[in-house]
C-alpha cells in the first residue's frame, strides 16, 4: 500500500469534502422541494363544476373590484354571512389554555384569566376548536396553512427566518381582489407575504423573544382607533407577547396568567365593539381568533408533538343559540380548513392549493340548501386539486350546470384505485345532492335525505383532503439517486484515507518494536467496540421511537466503551511481564493509575450529565436534576450556575499553569481571558435574576462587550502567540564545542521545534476551550452550566487518559472517543431530534435590533456547544500527541501524522452517518412519520455536517499555521555559531 505525501492527503480530503457538499445539496433539493402549486389564482370557474368553459365576464375582461365581488356573488348563489372579519392571532397559544383537554374544560388557573372568553363560550356567543397544525409548527408555515389551506414544504422552517411573498393563491388575495381594505397590527412576517395589500399596518419583529411586552403594546395601541374606523374590512392583529413569554419561562411562566389576562381584555373590547357596530346597523363582524401552533412544556415550538399541533380557532359573532359548555367545543379540525371556510363565509373563491374542508357548523344560519352548496363548491375544488395530483383521474360527464344523468344513483361502495375512490365518492355525494333538489321540486324529500346528502359529501371532502395532506411532494429519483452516490463515494474516499493513514503511520511506529509486530494487524476490543458503536447507530436509525430517544444510544454506547478501555487499561497492567518490578512500580503503576482514575471520572461525570436531561421526546415528563433544580427555586439554579462558573475559571488557570511556556506569558494569558470570565459572572449576578431583564439595554450591551473580548482574545492568541511565544534553540551547544556535528545539531533543533510547537498548540487549545465555555455560559439557559462544565472535564480526563496512552492504543480510537463525547453530550444539554428543544431565546442574547444571519449563528452555537467544544479541544489534543512524534524527521509526515487523525475520523464517522441517515431517510419517504420524526432528525443530520467542516477546518487551520510559523522562526535564528 503506497503511502500519500502531505499535499496529497490534503487534495484528497478537500475532494472528498466537496464531493459529500454536493450531493447532500443534490440529495436536499430533490427529497425536499418546494412543494408543487397549482398556478394561478381561482377566479369565477371556481363556482361551476370541474371541466367547464371558463366563465367569461359579460361586460369586460378585466372587471374592477367591485364588479368581480358582484360577478361571485351572482355565481355563488349564497350571500355572504358577514361584512367584516377581524382575525386575531394569538401567538403560541395552545387551545387547550381556551378549550381544556380530552373533554375537560381547562385548569382553574386559565379559566380565571379569561373570564370573558369563558363567558362567550358559556353563553353560546362563541364556538371554539382545536385546530391542529401540520409541523413544522413555527409562525410562517402555520399562517401560509390558514390563508391558503396548502400543507407547506418541511423546508419552511427554515425560510421562517426569512420569510418571501406568498405567491401561491390565498384568501387574503382573494379579499384583495373583491377590493377589500385591510390593515394588519403586530407581527411582520403578514407585511413579508402580502406586501402591498395592507392599506395601513404597524409590524413588529416576531424574533426578538426577550420583549414581551412593547409587541403587545404596539398592536393595542392602534386598536381602539382601528375599531371605530368603518373605513376597512379586514383587521389583523397579531400579537406575540404570550409566544415570547413561553419561549423565556414555559407553560407555566409567572407572566402567562397576566397575559392570558390581558388577552382576554382584547377579545372583550373587539366583542363589545363589533356588537355595537352592528346595532348601529354598520354590518356584521366575525371575530375569528386562532393560534398559529401551541408550545412545549418549556415553551418551545417547531416539532410534532400534541402540545405543539394543537392550535385555537375561536369564532365569536356566529349565530348559535346557547348551549352548555361541552357543546360548545366542536372537537378538531384542521388549520388548513381555515381557508375554505373563510372563503365561503365572505363570499369569494377557494384557494386553488386548498387542501382544507370547510367547517361545517360555521354556516348553520345558511339553509338546507345554501349549506349543500358549500359543499358543492368545496368538492369542486378539491376534485380539480386531485385530478392535477392524478393524471388518470375522469369521473364521466359532468354538465356544466348539474350532474350528468349517467351516473350511479349514491348507494354504491366505493373499492378500487384512488381514481376509482375518489371518483365514486364524489359522484356518489353529486348524485345524492340532485336527488335532493329533485326532491325538494316536487316536495318529495326528507330531512334524512339532506344528512345523507351532507354525509356524502363530508366523506368524498374528507377522503380528498387526508389523501391530498399526506401524499409525499413528487421526489426526483435522478436527484436522489445522484446525491445518494456521490456522498457514498465521498464516505469510501474518507475510510479509504482513514485505513491508509492507520497502516502507513502504525506501521512506522511499531518499527523496531517486535514485541508489538504480531499485535500490529489484530483488531482489539477497543477498536472493534468503537465500530460497533457505528453500526448499532445505524441500525437504531430505523425506528421512530429510537430517533426521538437517540440520547439513550449514545449515553450507553459512550459509557460502554469507556469501560472497554477500562478494561484494556487493567489488562494491560497485568500482562506486562517484559519489564521490571521497580520499573513497573515507579513509572507504569503510577500512569495506569492516572488512567484508570481518569475514566471513572468519565463514567460519573457521564452519569450526572445523562440524569440531568433524561427525557427525551416521549419521557419529558420524567424527572431528573434540572427539573428538580427549577423545582427548587430560582436560586438553586442561580447557585448551581456560580458554582460551574467558578469550577471552569479555576479549572482553565490551572490548565494554563501546566503550560511549560515562560511564566510571563501564562500570566498575560491568562490575565487576558479572565476579564470576559468576570463580565459573564457579572451578567449572570444582574441580569438571569429575572429572565425579562437580559433584553435590558445594559444587558444587551454587556453581552456584546463580552463577544467583542471573547472574539479579539482568542483571534489574539491564534495570530500572536507563535510569534511571541519563546523559541528554545540548541545553538547553545556550540559555545563551547563548535565541533558538534551538523546532524547533532539538526536533530536536537527538531526537538526543540516540537516541544515549542506542542506548547503553542497547547496554549490555543485551551484558548479555544475556554472561550467556548465562556461563551456558552453567557448564552445557555443557567440550568446547562453544569453539564457545560462536566463536559469539559469529560474531555480533559479522555486527554489525560490518552496522553498516558502509548503505542497500545490506536490514535484513531482516541479521536473517536472525543468525538462520541460531543455527540453525547449535545443530548445531556437538553437537545433532541425534534425542533421544539431548540433555544430560540438565546440566540438573541446582545442582539439589539433583529438580525436573522446574526441570531441564526447564536442559535447553532447554543444547539451544537458540545460537538464543537469536542471539535476545538482536538488542538490541544494535537500538543498531547506531539512527543509521540519527536523520532520524525519530516515535516510533511509530521504534519501528515498530528493533523490527519484529528480532521479525517469526525469526518469519516460523520460521512458513514449521513450516508446511513440518508438511505433510512429514502426507505422512511412513505413512512407515516416521515415528516414529523425522520425529517428533522435528518436537519440535524446536516447541521452536525455544517459543525463538523467549522470545527476541522479551524483544527488544521490553527495547527498548520502555527506549525508554520513557528519553523519560520526556528530558521530564522538557527544560524551556528561557527559560520560568523
Amino acid at each position: 500500500m503506497s503511502s500519500l505525501t502531505c499535499t496529497q492527503l490534503t487534495l484528497c480530503t478537500l475532494t472528498a469534502i466537496l464531493i459529500q457538499i454536493i450531493g447532500l445539496s443534490l440529495f436536499v433539493l430533490g427529497f425536499f422541494p418546494v412543494k408543487p402549486a397549482l398556478l394561478g389564482v381561482s377566479g369565477p370557474e371556481s363556482f361551476r363544476p370541474p371541466g367547464c368553459d371558463p366563465v367569461q365576464n359579460r361586460n369586460v375582461s378585466n372587471p374592477r373590484p367591485d364588479q368581480l365581488k358582484s360577478l361571485y356573488q351572482e355565481l355563488r348563489d349564497i350571500p355572504p354571512s358577514f361584512d367584516r372579519l377581524i382575525l386575531m392571532v394569538i401567538d403560541g397559544l395552545p387551545a387547550e389554555f381556551v378549550l381544556g383537554k380530552d373533554g375537560r374544560p381547562p385548569s382553574k388557573v386559565f379559566m380565571e384569566a379569561m373570564p370573558y372568553t369563558q363567558s362567550l363560550l358559556a353563553n353560546g356567543m362563541a364556538v371554539g376548536y382545536h385546530a391542529r397544525a401540520a409541523p413544522p409548527t413555527v409562525t410562517m408555515p402555520r399562517l401560509k396553512a390558514m390563508v391558503s389551506g396548502a400543507v407547506g414544504g418541511f423546508l419552511d422552517v427554515a425560510f421562517n427566518f426569512n420569510t418571501q411573498a406568498l405567491l401561491d393563491d390565498n384568501v387574503i388575495a382573494q379579499f384583495f381582489n373583491i377590493g377589500w381594505k385591510m390593515v394588519m397590527l403586530g407581527d411582520e412576517t403578514w407585511l413579508k407575504l402580502f406586501p402591498g395589500l395592507f392599506t395601513r399596518h404597524d409590524g413588529v419583529s416576531s424574533f426578538f423573544v426577550k420583549d414581551t411586552v412593547e409587541v403587545d403594546h404596539n398592536v393595542s395601541r392602534h386598536m381602539g382607533d382601528e375599531l371605530n374606523r368603518t373605513d376597512w374590512n379586514l383587521l389583523i392583529l397579531h400579537y406575540l407577547g404570550l409566544d415570547h413569554v413561553g419561549h423565556i419561562g414555559g407553560r407555566s411562566c409567572l407572566l402567562m396568567g397576566p397575559k392570558l389576562k390581558e388577552m382576554d381584555e382584547v377579545i372583550k373590547l373587539i366583542h363589545l365593539s363589533s356588537s355595537q357596530s352592528q346595532d348601529n346597523d354598520q354590518g356584521r363582524t366575525l371575530l375569528m381568533v386562532v393560534s398559529d401552533h401551541g408550545m412545549t412544556e418549556n415553551g418551545n415550538h417547531g416539532g410534532s408533538s400534541y402540545e405543539e399541533t394543537d392550535s385555537l380557532l375561536l369564532f365569536v359573532g356566529l349565530k348559535h343559540k346557547p348551549y352548555e359548555y361541552p357543546s360548545v367545543v366542536h372537537g378538531t379540525v384542521y388549520q388548513v380548513d381555515i381557508a375554505p371556510t373563510l372563503a365561503l363565509l365572505f363570499g369569494v373563491p377557494i384557494p386553488k392549493n386548498n387542501v382544507g374542508v370547510l367547517i361545517s357548523e360555521t354556516f348553520d344560519s345558511l339553509t338546507d340548501d345554501q349549506r349543500l352548496r358549500t359543499l358543492e363548491l368545496n368538492s369542486w375544488q378539491l376534485l380539480r386539486l386531485l385530478k392535477a395530483q392524478l393524471p388518470k383521474l375522469s369521473c364521466g360527464n359532468l354538465s356544466c350546470d348539474v350532474v350528468g344523468d349517467d351516473i350511479w344513483p349514491g348507494s354504491m361502495e366505493c373499492n378500487g384505485s384512488d381514481e376509482e375512490i375518489f371518483c365514486c365518492l364524489f359522484l356518489n355525494s353529486a348524485a345524492l345532492h340532485k336527488s335532493w333538489k329533485l326532491g325538494r321540486l316536487s316536495r318529495s324529500n326528507s330531512t334524512d335525505d339532506y344528512i345523507i346528502s351532507v354525509l356524502a359529501y363530508e366523506s368524498f371532502l374528507r377522503a380528498a383532503s387526508e389523501w391530498l395532506s399526506r401524499r409525499a411532494t413528487y421526489k426526483p429519483a435522478g436527484l436522489l439517486v445522484s446525491g445518494v452516490a456521490a456522498m457514498v463515494m465521498s464516505s469510501v474516499l474518507f475510510i479509504g484515507l482513514l485505513l491508509l493513514l492507520d497502516h502507513e503511520v502504525y506501521h512506522w511506529k511499531m518499527h523496531g518494536l517486535s514485541y508489538m509486530k504480531s499485535n500490529m494487524h489484530k483488531w482489539h476490543l477497543d477498536e472493534t467496540f468503537v465500530l460497533a458503536v457505528i453500526f448499532v447507530l445505524v441500525l437504531s436509525m430505523g425506528s421512530s421511537s429510537m430517533v426521538e430517544e437517540e440520547q439513550y444510544v449514545w449515553h450507553f454506547l459512550v459509557s460502554t466503551l469507556y469501560l472497554v478501555l477500562l478494561r484494556k487499561t487493567i489488562q494491560s497492567l497485568t500482562t506486562r511481564t517484559a519489564q521490571t518490578l521497580i520499573t513497573l512500580i515507579k513509572g507504569q503503576n503510577k500512569r495506569t493509575s492516572s488512567q484508570i482514575f481518569s475514566i471513572i471520572l468519565i463514567l460519573v461525570t457521564g452519569r450526572v450529565m445523562r440524569g440531568w436531561h433524561q427525557g427525551g421526546v416521549n419521557w419529558v415528563h420524567l424527572p431528573d436534576i434540572s427539573k428538580w433544580l427549577e423545582q427548587a427555586g430560582r436560586g438553586y439554579v442561580k447557585s448551581t450556575y456560580l458554582i460551574s462558573w467558578i469550577c471552569i475559571i479555576c479549572l482553565g488557570l490551572y490548565l494554563l499553569s501546566l503550560s511549560k511556556s515562560e511564566r510571563y506569558v501564562v500570566v498575560v494569558i491568562g490575565c487576558a481571558f479572565l476579564v470576559p470570565g468576570v463580565l459573564v459572572l457579572q451578567h449572570i449576578i444582574n441580569y438571569q435574576e429575572s429572565a425579562f431583564a437580559a433584553s435590558s439595554y445594559s444587558a444587551t450591551s454587556m453581552a456584546q462587550i463580552v463577544y467583542a473580548i471573547l472574539v479579539i482574545l482568542s483571534l489574539a492568541t491564534i495570530v500572536a502567540l507563535p510569534w511571541f511565544m519563546p523559541v528554545q534553540n540548541p545553538k547553545i551547544f556550540s559555545r563551547y564545542d563548535d565541533c558538534l556535528s551538523s546532524n547533532f545539531l539538526a536533530d536536537n533543533r527538531w526537538k526543540f521545534l516540537l516541544v515549542g510547537y506542542g506548547d503553542i498548540t497547547y496554549v490555543i487549545g485551551w484558548a479555544y476551550m475556554l472561550f467556548w465555555c465562556l461563551l456558552q455560559l453567557l448564552l445557555q439557559q443557567p440550568i446547562n452550566a453544569m453539564p457545560i462544565f462536566l463536559l469539559l472535564v469529560q474531555i480533559l480526563a479522555t486527554m489525560c487518559y490518552c496522553s498516558s496512552s502509548g503505542p497500545h492504543l490506536k490514535q484513531w480510537v482516541e479521536v473517536t472517543a472525543l468525538y462520541y463525547l460531543g455527540m453525547s453530550g449535545h443530548f445531556s444539554l437538553g437537545n433532541t431530534n425534534t425542533l421544539a428543544t431548540i433555544d430560540v431565546a438565546g440566540a438573541f442574547m446582545g442582539i439589539s435590533s433583529h438580525s436573522t444571519l446574526l441570531s441564526g449563528i447564536l442559535m447553532f452555537i447554543i444547539t451544537y456547544a458540545s460537538p464543537m467544544l469536542a471539535l476545538l479541544s482536538l488542538v490541544m489534543y494535537m500538543s498531547v500527541k506531539v512527543t509521540s512524534s519527536l523520532q520524525v524527521s519530516d515535516t510533511g509526515y509530521f504534519l501528515k501524522m498530528s493533523v490527519g487523525f484529528p480532521c479525517l475520523v469526525p469526518l469519516g464517522l460523520n460521512s458513514i452517518i449521513l450516508v446511513a441517515y440518508t438511505i433510512v431517510l429514502l426507505l422512511m419517504r412513505n413512512h407515516l412519520f416521515v415528516w414529523s420524526v425522520f425529517s428533522p432528525k435528518y436537519l440535524y443530520v446536516c447541521a452536525t455536517t455544517a459543525c463538523v467542516y467549522i470545527g476541522i477546518f479551524v483544527v488544521s487551520i490553527t495547527a498548520v499555521y502555527a506549525y508554520f510559523v513557528f519553523v519560520f522562526r526556528n530558521k530564522m535564528l538557527s544560524t551556528p555559531y561557527c559560520q560568523r
